[in-house]
C-alpha cells in the first residue's frame, strides 16, 4: 500500500471538513456540549439513513468491527462534549487530535503488522509534533481536566481508527461500512442521549436540525473519505495525513472563534506542512 497524490488531497480535503464540523460543535452556544454534540450525531445518522438504500451492505467479516466500533463512538462523543466543556477548541482539538497518530503508529505496528518506513515515520512525529505545539502555543492558563479529556480522547480515537481502518478493510465497499456504522452509532447514542436527558433533549436537537445536517454531513463524508485512504494506504500514515485538520481548526479558531493564532502557531503549522511533505518522500 502507497501513500499516492490523490489519497493524499483526498485526505487533506477530509482533514477540512473535521474541523468544520468539530468548529460548528464548539460555537454551538447552546450550554451544553453533550446536546451539541448530538445535534451533529443526529444529522450524521440522518444522511447516512437517505445514502444506505443505494450502497451494498457490507461483508460479514466487518461485522464485528461496526460492532465494536460503535461503542467505541458512543465512548468517543461522551469524551469529546466533556473536552470541549472544559477548553477551547483551539486547545483541546490539537491535543487529541495530535497524540492520536503517535498512538496508532505504535498500536498498527503490534496489531496490523504495518511498521512505517523511516521517512513516514518521522513524517508523522513531525505532524504530531506541529499540532500538539499548536494547542500549547496560546499561553494562557488551560485547565487540567480539559488536557485529561483530551488524552482520553486521543486514546479512544486511536483504538477507533484501527478498527474501522480494519474494519473497511474487511467489508469490501468503505462507504457501505461508514454509513452502516454512522447510522448504528447514531441511533445508540441517540437513545443513551434521550434516556440521560429526557424529552427536552430532542426539542434541542428539533431547534438545532439545520447546524445538526450540515455538521453531520461534515462529520460521514470526513469520514469515509479517511475510511476509503486507509483501504489503499497504510493506517498510520493517513491517520497522521487526517490530523492536519488541526491546522484548519486553529485558523477557524482564531478568524470565526477569536482565540488568536500568533507565531507560534504559524511555527506549528509549518511543521506540520514538513510532516506532510515528508510522507510524500
Amino acid at each position: 500500500m502507497e501513500l499516492t497524490l490523490g489519497v493524499t488531497l483526498a485526505v487533506l480535503g477530509a482533514g477540512m471538513l473535521h474541523a468544520g464540523w468539530n468548529a460548528l460543535l464548539k460555537s454551538a452556544g447552546g450550554g451544553d456540549p453533550l446536546l451539541d454534540t448530538a445535534t451533529v450525531v443526529a444529522g450524521s445518522t440522518a444522511c447516512s439513513l437517505l445514502a444506505l438504500p443505494f450502497v451494498p451492505l457490507p461483508d460479514t467479516g466487518a461485522w464485528p468491527f461496526i460492532a465494536a466500533s460503535t461503542f467505541i463512538h458512543v465512548g468517543y462523543y461522551l469524551t469529546l462534549a466533556q473536552a470541549y466543556r472544559t477548553g477551547d477548541l483551539s486547545f483541546a482539538y490539537p491535543l487529541m487530535r495530535g497524540t492520536a497518530p503517535l498512538i496508532v503508529t505504535v498500536l498498527g505496528a503490534v496489531f496490523l503488522r504495518e511498521l512505517p518506513q523511516t521517512h513516514v515515520l518521522v513524517g508523522i512525529l513531525l505532524i504530531s509534533i506541529g499540532i500538539i505545539s499548536i494547542a500549547f502555543a496560546r499561553r494562557a492558563h488551560h485547565p487540567p481536566a480539559a488536557a485529561y479529556w483530551a488524552f482520553a480522547n486521543a486514546a479512544i480515537i486511536a483504538v477507533y481508527t484501527l478498527v474501522d481502518g480494519t474494519g473497511a478493510r474487511a467489508s469490501g465497499n468503505a462507504l457501505s461500512y461508514v454509513l452502516w456504522l454512522t447510522f448504528i452509532e447514531g441511533i445508540v447514542f441517540l437513545t443513551w442521549t434521550r434516556r440521560h436527558r429526557g424529552k427536552p433533549a430532542f426539542g434541542y436537537l428539533r431547534k438545532q436540525w439545520r447546524r445538526g445536517l450540515v455538521g453531520g454531513f461534515c462529520s460521514v463524508a470526513a469520514y469515509a473519505i479517511v475510511l476509503w485512504a486507509m483501504t489503499r494506504a497504510p493506517v498510520a500514515a493517513v491517520a497522521a495525513l487526517r490530523e492536519t485538520s488541526v491546522i484548519f481548526a486553529a485558523l477557524i479558531g482564531a478568524l470565526w472563534l477569536k482565540e488568536g493564532f500568533g507565531l507560534a502557531r504559524l511555527a506549528g503549522a509549518a511543521t506540520v506542512v514538513i510532516g506532510v511533505a515528508t510522507l510524500k518522500l
